[in-house]
């Protein structure tokens, strides 16, 4: 089946329609997610949210909800799935938003197989753009998602989670044993 088939896909909203240009213009502000926000992983970064500053007030179909998939329309093509704690973001037009219309499918398995390699590829081939290579909501349409049963979709996305955390704490060592390092070998060469 094609992802198309199962889900709505939009882009995002371009920005420049909207975007107040002097501050009595200013009707609403919101939180932007913009592509800092984004790791390579498919997780959200530390980085704080930028604000919009909109000349109108904006339709609630321009804004993240619990259940969607953004994905990044520039290369790498990184997917996130949206949980609570990133719900109401503004989406703006670098990002794809897809929203599941069938419930054999869960949203954070689509997540994770967007990311996967096969469907990353598969998209760099049907790229446009010479510099940065981009894509599209009809090339992401067309990506031919597996029928793996539900209870399946959900032991790949704990593994998944477990994985992620694991990296994590990966990471969390490396910076605490490279502050070990300094610290001693400053002692050793009795620098303060």
């Amino acid at each position: 089946m094609k992802l198309g088939q199962v889900a709505g896909i939009k882009t995002g909203l371009v920005l420049t329609r909207k975007k107040a240009e002097v501050d009595y213009d200013v009707k609403a502000q919101y939180r932007l997610v913009t592509l800092k926000n984004i790791n390579l992983d498919g997780t959200f970064s530390d980085e704080p949210f930028e604000l919009f500053q909109s000349n109108d007030e904006l339709d609630d179909d321009h804004f993240t909800q619990v259940g969607d998939i953004l994905v990044r329309l520039s290369h790498p093509y990184t997917a996130v799935y949206i949980q609570d704690k990133h719900e109401g973001l503004l989406i703006p037009s670098y990002f794809a938003v897809i929203r599941l219309e069938s419930s054999g499918i869960v949203p954070a398995f689509i997540a994770w197989y967007l990311n996967t390699e096969r469907v990353k590829n598969g998209l760099l081939r049907h790229q446009t753009g010479t510099n940065i290579p981009t894509t599209n909501k009809s090339a992401l349409a067309q990506v031919d998602i597996p029928r793996v049963p539900i209870e399946k979709q959900r032991m790949i996305i704990e593994l998944n989670a477990l994985h992620q955390k694991e990296i994590g704490l990966y990471q969390q060592l490396i910076a605490e044993k490279q502050k070990l390092n300094t610290l001693l070998t400053y002692t050793i060469a009795n620098i303060r």
